[in-house]
């Protein structure tokens, strides 16, 4: 099930909350939210933020919600930060260890939005103190999906989706009755290049790439969503939080990302949550949990919408689903792998090493060169991401 471990919440007021990789798209939304809530609503006492490297951005927001503490991840920035909070008396830290401090301090409810396989120890540090952790950073689960979820099940917490397509799931899914629920469906945009044929997606820049056509959205989850790849680490990310086997699990492209995502009962009916695409409902619905937040939301108008769309993706244009489906039935330490190569492959396309078309590639040589484990510890996901990246910056040229 979605939520590992009590189906309840602290009810007392204020809410403590901590909001990591609060400079990023999730997490400029998550302050927004917490910032004009505060002002009309339940109000919210902010204990930490971090960031990796926008210090200009992260002293504002400390400014505006006077957090406890603050961390920014780039070490070499921690006499930039201390400069900028001069006076307000918050404690600054820099470096990894100051993410993972941030995430440890007791909360009621933590934002884990540090994008790619670095969220990993911070998340799982918020997981161990027994708060709700609202999930933006799919990566975690994807890189070490087993051992996260025993962690929050031994912490007593909770874990709440933040991605629209699993947070919709998660508004739908019967958790009393999960033996009733026959299949869930994510929905994809299908980012820019739907229509593209393979020849015209060979060319494909980096500026193109991160040009979503719906979602405003950072720059790695733009081209994973490019790729199709987000929507195959969403399919395994799904598969550990709903605890539901991969080919129970199927892909839709929707253009018009109304419909979030549906949920397929044995009764033949299917439910689906839909909404106008804004990254501030999903987080909303995990910071109110289970309240709902009042906010300036656009009301969906399914009149003026008129045509919703479905259609099953291309395997030949998107070979990333594939490759994501075939990590998950194998298991082990392939899903690490694949996660690991394509950060590395991303990264070689936006600094124009590597075409569109070679990142999966990329991914599939590493995945093909690498031998699959057992995963059974921490220590096993770092080697082994660690491997992969080498090995991807091998395949990549560089």
């Amino acid at each position: 099930m979605a939520l590992a471990g009590p189906a309840e919440v602290l009810d007392h007021e204020p809410r403590r909350v901590s909001v990591l990789g609060s400079t990023g798209s999730v997490g400029q939304n998550t302050v927004e939210l917490i910032s004009n809530d505060r002002k009309s609503g339940r109000g919210y006492v902010v204990e930490a933020l971090t960031a990796h490297t926008n210090v200009a951005l992260l002293a504002e927001q400390a400014k505006a919600l006077s957090p406890n503490f603050v961390a920014i991840g780039d070490e070499t920035l921690r006499g930039d930060l201390t400069d900028a909070l001069a006076g307000t008396g918050i404690t600054v830290g820099a470096g990894e260890a100051a993410l993972t401090e941030a995430a440890a301090r007791p909360v009621d409810w933590v934002m884990a939005a540090i994008v790619g396989a670095a969220g990993l120890n911070p998340t799982l540090a918020a997981i161990r103190q027994g708060a709700t952790v609202a999930l933006a950073n799919k990566e975690v689960l994807v890189c070490a999906g087993d051992l996260v979820m025993q962690e929050v099940a031994a912490a007593g917490g909770m874990l709440l989706p933040v991605d629209s397509e699993h947070n919709a799931i998660f508004q739908v899914f019967d958790f009393g009755h999960p033996e009733t629920v026959k299949k869930i469906i994510l929905t994809a945009s299908g980012g820019p290049f739907r229509d593209f044929d393979l020849e015209r997606m060979a060319g494909v820049k980096p500026a193109e790439a991160v040009a979503h056509p719906t979602w405003g959205m950072g720059a790695k989850i733009s081209i994973d969503s490019a790729t199709m790849m987000n929507k195959g680490l969403e399919l395994i990310e799904a598969h550990h939080l709903f605890h539901m086997p991969e080919d129970r699990i199927d892909i839709l492209l929707h253009p018009q990302s109304v419909v979030h995502s549906l949920v397929s009962f044995v009764d033949g009916s299917v439910l689906a949550q839909l909404g106008a695409p804004d990254m501030r409902t999903p987080i909303s619905v995990t910071l109110a949990w289970p309240d709902r937040m009042e906010f300036d939301a656009q009301t969906l108008d399914l009149a003026a919408i008129g045509t919703l769309t479905f259609e099953p993706p291309d395997p030949q244009r998107f070979p990333a689903l594939s490759l994501a489906r075939q990590a998950l039935q194998t298991g082990g330490t392939a899903p690490t792998i694949l996660n690991a190569a394509n950060e590395v492959a991303v990264v070689e396309f936006m600094a124009g090493r590597i075409g569109f078309l070679d990142i999966a590639r990329v991914v599939e040589a590493t995945l093909t060169e690498i031998p699959v484990a057992a995963l059974r510890s921490l220590d096993d996901v770092v080697e082994t991401d660690t491997s992969a990246r080498d090995v991807a910056k091998r395949v990549s040229g560089s």
